[in-house]
C-alpha cells in the first residue's frame, strides 16, 4: 500500500439520490494522519459524506474513480475499514441486548457491535480491549451492562470499539448529540487524546463547540457542496457562520475552542 500518497482523494463525485444530487465534491484532499471537521447544517449532507469515503454509498461512474485511498483506485473494502474507525451517535440505538461493555468494545476487532456468534472471546482479544479502555479512562466500566451505562458512557464506549483495532484514522459522526455537559467533556476529550496518539480524527458536525484544538483543518458543507475549504481560525467567524447556517450567529473563540451565539 502506497502510504506516501494521500489517504484519501475524491474528485468530481456525485452522488445522487432519486435522481437529483445530494453531495456533489469537485476536489478534496486528505492527508496521512491529517485531522479535519467537516461542518454543516442538518440536511447538508454530511452523512453522505461519511458513507461516500466508507464506500456504503457509491458515486455516479467516471472514467478516473473520484474516491482514491491512499494511492488505490480500486481499494480492498476490508483494507479501508480496518484503516477507518467509526464513532457514531445513531449506534447507540443499535445496542439492544445485554453486554458487559467489554464485549462491546471487543465487537470493535471483528466490525460488529458486541462479540460474534460462534466466536471465542480469546484472552488477547479481552487483554487488547481493556488496555484500550485505560487508554481512554474508562476501563472500570469494562465489566458493567452496557445497557445500564449513561449515554455518555455508553458513548465512550463506543470510542473504545472504534479504537480497539488499531485504525489509521477515527470518524466522529455528530459525536455528542444527546450528551450533557458532562458526557460532551469526555467525548471531547476523548477525541483529543486520539488525536495526540498520532491518529487522524475525521470530525463531522454541525457544532463547532465540537472541534478541538488539535483540528487545524475546516470544511463548510452547505446543500451538498464544499462552499469553503481552509484554516478554522480563517472560517470560524461570525460572517462565515451566519452564511452557512444562515441565521444571525456571532462567533467566539478561548484557548482554541469556539462556541456560536445566536442574535436573537
Amino acid at each position: 500500500m502506497n502510504f506516501e500518497a494521500p489517504f484519501l482523494q475524491i474528485s468530481d463525485a456525485v452522488v445522487r439520490r432519486e435522481g437529483r444530487p445530494i453531495l456533489e465534491i469537485d476536489s478534496l484532499v486528505l492527508g496521512e494522519g491529517e485531522s479535519v471537521c467537516l461542518l454543516g447544517p442538518n440536511g447538508a449532507g454530511k452523512s453522505t459524506f461519511i458513507n461516500l469515503i466508507t464506500r456504503e454509498v457509491l458515486p455516479l461512474h467516471r472514467d478516473e474513480p473520484p474516491v482514491v485511498f491512499r494511492g488505490q483506485e480500486r481499494p480492498v473494502l476490508a483494507e479501508l475499514r480496518a484503516a477507518l474507525g467509526i464513532v457514531s451517535s445513531s449506534m447507540q440505538k443499535q445496542i439492544a441486548v445485554h453486554l458487559p461493555a467489554v464485549e462491546v468494545v471487543i465487537g470493535g476487532l471483528y466490525g460488529v457491535l458486541g462479540v460474534p456468534r460462534r466466536v471465542p472471546v480469546t484472552e488477547a482479544d479481552r487483554a487488547r480491549a481493556l488496555a484500550t479502555m485505560e487508554q481512554l479512562g474508562i476501563a472500570e466500566l469494562a465489566d458493567r451492562d452496557v445497557m445500564t451505562l449513561s449515554t455518555g458512557q455508553a458513548r465512550r464506549v463506543l470510542v473504545a470499539r472504534a479504537l480497539v483495532s488499531d485504525p489509521s484514522a477515527i470518524v466522529f459522526d455528530e459525536p455528542c448529540t444527546g450528551l450533557d455537559p458532562e458526557g460532551m467533556f469526555y467525548v471531547r476529550r476523548c477525541m483529543r487524546l486520539i488525536a495526540q496518539s498520532g491518529r487522524a480524527v475525521l470530525l463531522v458536525t454541525h457544532y463547532p463547540e465540537d472541534i478541538i484544538p488539535e483540528i487545524k483543518r475546516l470544511l463548510l458543507l452547505k446543500e451538498g457542496r464544499i462552499v469553503a475549504d481552509g484554516p478554522k481560525e480563517e472560517l470560524l467567524t461570525s460572517e462565515q457562520m451566519t452564511n452557512l447556517f444562515g441565521v444571525p450567529l456571532q462567533a467566539t473563540e478561548s484557548k482554541g475552542y469556539y462556541r456560536l451565539f445566536g442574535e436573537y
